[in-house]
């Protein structure tokens, strides 16, 4: 019987070769990654100074996803042949040094971690869905689920089918204290408590906060620093307020919507830097529909969520439609294509009918209690399919192996040992268009879907696990692809030339090195205690952008996509111009049956101070650069940020 097993690690002999190679960063590729995912260097070794460079974080991660195999193997009494997997592990770690495929960002920030080896692995995922429709039976659980996802950095979908199944109750008011421990857990507690108070009429105590850290203070594991008391506060007020007045009624969409909203205004606060959410509605609710015209509320909490709807193939968008030509809202999400449907090249299958769901950016249709792992490749990086095949494989093996982890969510394990999803994904989808042609890509996204199901076969029977229910899926990236200048998902960028602006702490001390550079560097005109720093961009393989694709080409791109492609889904916003918006209606009919979900969103010049992305003629952006040393070294002891869920091309840096 085996009573130790050796910690899977790459020799430093092999590491020391990459320390000071050369990686091939996109314009804001290494300032993104020591703003974001860098770890602080004391977690690892204490005494030490200083966050990772790129080739340690390659290390953390790579070894991390190979001793979760290796324990796995182990575990069950499988076969482990050390040579090969020592084999794999470095062109594993070669190929992520040299950015042609990445973990999600959850991925890069805590694969490898204590938190993720010792408390959950919950974090290793971007996202997950819940249900409300037990809501009148689990109460307040559902919503502290809900939270504690938020509070790891997971987006979180979910729908109102709750409503109307039960009546508000006075919750017992007692004067017994409440000791607030100073933990996820022990914030997430008292959101149920609280809530069944008014769900169930159950004892509500008094809240105790004193025993939380105070703001400022370093938070060891997960990362980042405490809010203080805080926010958790507003949340326990709010909540109460919102029901209070709701007493004797039924719980309504409203009522739902609005308390996740709280509760994401709660951990944005709380230093989660944002908090990502998608509510589904029914079609005919319309009141949930028009949430957000009602603007106060919407500036207070009503923007946490993204808000879409269950469509049904054959309805009447008309109403629909013009709520998206004006604000971009509702999303349409046809659950029953994704029921029913993997890729749309393939025949109608059945075995993900039990999907309610998607994730907060719609690349991922899920079960109730279900998470998903997302993972990138990027195509325009390779030069050719084999080598392309090659990164596939290593991408692949990551997402299954983080199936192989347990959550600290009995309910949620079963499903994700059931079905296994991973969400393979594609980045610089336009880019490969433009190098390779399209034809030639859709080719490789047909054949290389093949190749995913063959590795899956493989590997699955190797380690003894189900096949996965669906594999591959377009995110939207953002965070990610700016590592290595890809354009995000399969969006086209904003321009050939365009300035990048990216938000710092003010007191950051990454900041003196890029004024140092040459980068304009200015105060945020929008957040205080917060600089903006301007980055100029040039599009490799640039044929056209955001001003000039039409609402057309954007839909048959993602339609492609997800015939070829995509068994999950396909994220799409598409962008669309004041001419193009009556015609909405008419797409929709015309792709309901060719996707299982998209948004919508008017692209406007809007020419406001300090934009994230501002289109500059060449002139400006050589000008530009002919004043910046380009950063190779960045010392700081600050940790990176991490990102906090499903990364998308509108996330703030």
């Amino acid at each position: 019987m085996r009573t130790h097993i050796r910690r899977f690690k790459l020799s430093d002999t092999f590491i020391e070769h990459y320390r000071d190679r050369e990686v091939p960063w996109g314009p804001l590729g290494y300032v993104t990654f020591k703003r974001t995912y860098a770890r602080r260097l004391n977690e690892f070794e204490e005494g030490a100074t200083g966050s990772e460079e790129w080739f340690q974080t390659c290390r953390r991660v790579i070894e991390g996803m190979f001793e979760m195999q290796k324990q796995h193997v182990y575990k069950l009494g499988l076969e482990w042949n050390d040579a090969k997997s020592q084999k794999t592990a470095k062109d594993a770690y070669d190929r992520l040094f040299n950015l042609k495929w990445t973990p999600p960002g959850r991925g890069l920030w805590m694969m490898g971690t204590k938190f993720v080896n010792e408390r959950t692995a919950a974090g290793l995922f971007n996202c997950a869905f819940r249900s409300t429709r037990e809501l009148n039976t689990k109460g307040g659980y559902l919503f502290s689920w809900m939270m504690d996802a938020l509070m790891l950095g997971i987006g979180v979908g979910f729908d109102t089918l709750g409503a109307e199944t039960f009546q508000i109750q006075k919750p017992e008011l007692t004067n017994e204290n409440l000791v607030i421990d100073d933990s996820r857990e022990g914030w997430v507690e008292s959101v149920k408590i609280l809530l069944n108070g008014f769900f169930f009429g159950t004892k509500v105590p008094r809240f105790d906060y004193s025993a939380i850290r105070p703001y400022g203070a370093i938070i060891r594991g997960f990362g980042g620093t405490s809010s203080g008391s805080g926010p958790l506060k507003e949340l326990h007020d709010s909540l109460t307020e919102l029901y209070t007045e709701r007493i004797g009624r039924s719980i309504t969409s409203i009522d739902i919507v609005d308390t996740e909203n709280l509760i994401g205004r709660c951990v944005v606060a709380g230093n989660v830097r944002r908090s990502a959410a998608l509510a589904l509605g029914n079609h005919e609710d319309f009141e949930y529909l028009q949430m957000k015209n009602d603007s106060e509320k919407l500036a207070h909490h009503r923007w946490g969520s993204n808000n879409s709807f269950h469509a049904i193939v054959g309805q009447d968008y008309t109403w629909h439609a013009e709520q998206s030509q004006k604000n971009g809202e509702p999303g349409y999400i046809w659950l029953d294509n994704a029921r029913t449907r993997g890729r749309f090249a393939d025949p109608p299958r059945d075995d993900d009918k039990n999907v309610m769901g998607f994730n907060p950016c719609v690349e991922q249709q899920l079960e109730d209690a279900e998470l998903c792992c997302l993972v990138e490749t990027f195509p325009a990086k390779h030069e050719t399919y084999e080598d392309y095949l090659a990164t596939l494989k290593i991408a692949y093996l990551y997402g299954k192996t983080v199936t192989l982890a347990n959550t600290h969510w009995a309910e949620t394990n079963a499903k994700m040992l059931k079905n296994r999803r991973i969400g393979l994904s594609q980045s610089g989808v336009v880019q490969a268009f433009n190098k390779f042609g399209r034809r030639k890509l859709l080719q490789w996204c047909d054949n290389a879907y093949e190749h995913v199901k063959e590795l899956d076969e493989k590997y699955s029977d190797w380690l003894c696990i189900p096949k996965s229910v669906r594999m591959t899926s377009i995110k939207p990236s953002g965070t990610v692809s700016l590592l290595n200048g890809s354009t995000p998902g399969i969006h086209y960028p904003e321009d050939e030339y365009y300035i990048r602006r990216i938000r710092f702490a003010a007191d950051s001390d990454m900041l003196p090195t890029l004024e140092e550079a040459g980068y304009k560097i200015e105060p945020d005109h929008y957040s205080p205690n917060t600089m903006c720093v301007e980055f100029p961009v040039h599009e490799e393989h640039f044929v056209k952008g955001k001003r000039e694709i039409t609402m057309w080409e954007q839909l048959e791109i993602a339609a492609q996509y997800q015939h070829y492609w995509a068994d999950n889904s396909v994220s799409i916003t598409v962008t669309f111009k004041p001419e193009e918006a009556e015609h909405i209606k008419t797409a929709l009919e015309m792709y309901e049956t060719r996707l299982k979900a998209v948004s919508f969103l008017r692209y406007e010049e809007t020419g406001y101070i300090q934009a994230p992305y501002e289109p500059i003629a060449q002139e400006e952006y050589e000008t530009m650069m002919g004043t910046i040393t380009p950063v190779v070294r960045l010392a700081t002891n600050e940790g990176g940020a991490g990102t906090k869920f499903c990364d998308s091309d509108h996330c703030e840096l």
